[in-house]
């Protein structure tokens, strides 16, 4: 079975910061880490390769550094990795991404599943993942808290707000994964962290991929951010002191017409 996983290393939630000119993530100098719910897919890769045999292989869209995100998959039990960077595509909003990745996938050559993380925690936008399907023209199934594979055909268990929905699949297909117990990411051993370590890691820039330059990056991005600024902070509420429950009551009420909420 030949599996893809689609990782994204992103920046430390706490450590976010934005260009100003470019409205884009700054990542030079930010802690960086692999994406979670990326390595909750990746969880699921190996244990269908556990139970079914095959390989797997992990692709990630970034700067030079993201090498560090795959080593570290590697070191959980991935076969393989590619790296997918080149100036052409900064600024990449999802819809440039899904198509660069999909070109990537593309010169990989046969696969079964691709897996990809529910959403990335910087973005939260849960677009790529669906996206590359669309770009390979293959199924997709999102938010899957678990599966079973029986001879041709997957068996999903899928998320939604109100319970679980059970679906039949035929490959090849993508699935988006959730946070779930069932994926519980295994930790990287000692000997696959040193194997993972010497592992040299192949780059692909645009020029390796069968794409068209006005759709990478910034150019091929349509999406875009108009303005971004920080929440003011809350103040503290308005403390009420008077002689009776009634009273308070009554001014309560008062400046709730005033602030025209009631």
């Amino acid at each position: 079975m030949e599996i893809i996983v689609c990782v994204k290393q992103v920046p430390d939630t706490t450590e976010v910061k934005i260009d100003p000119v470019t409205n884009t993530l700054i990542r030079q100098g930010v802690p960086s880490i692999v994406n979670p719910f990326d390595k909750n897919a990746v969880e699921a890769a190996l244990q269908l390769k556990d139970k079914h045999g095959g390989k797997v292989t992990v692709i990630s869209m970034g700067p030079p550094q993201a090498k560090d995100a795959l080593k570290e998959c590697l070191a959980m039990g991935a076969d393989a990795a590619i790296l997918v960077s080149d100036r052409a595509f900064g600024g990449a909003d999802t819809l440039a991404t899904s198509y660069t990745l999909a070109a990537a996938i593309r010169k990989l050559g046969n696969y079964d599943i691709i897996f990809c993380g529910k959403q990335a925690i910087d973005g939260d936008t849960a677009q790529v993942g669906p996206e590359v399907a669309e770009h390979l023209g293959i199924a997709q199934l999102t938010y899957v808290a678990n599966m079973l594979v029986e001879k041709d055909t997957l068996r999903v268990e899928r998320e939604h707000e109100d319970g679980y929905e059970i679906i039949n699949a035929k490959f090849p297909i993508l699935i988006s994964v959730i946070k779930s117990l069932a994926y519980e990411p295994r930790f990287p051993s000692v000997r696959g962290t040193m194997k993972a370590n010497r592992t040299e890691i192949p780059v692909w820039t645009a020029t390796e991929l069968d794409v068209e330059e006005q759709k990478l990056g910034l150019k091929g991005s349509p999406t875009q951010v108009r303005k971004i600024f920080t929440p003011p902070q809350r103040t503290q509420g308005v403390t009420i002191q008077k002689d009776t429950a009634r009273e308070a009551v009554a001014v309560l009420m008062k400046k709730l017409s005033e602030a025209k909420i009631v």
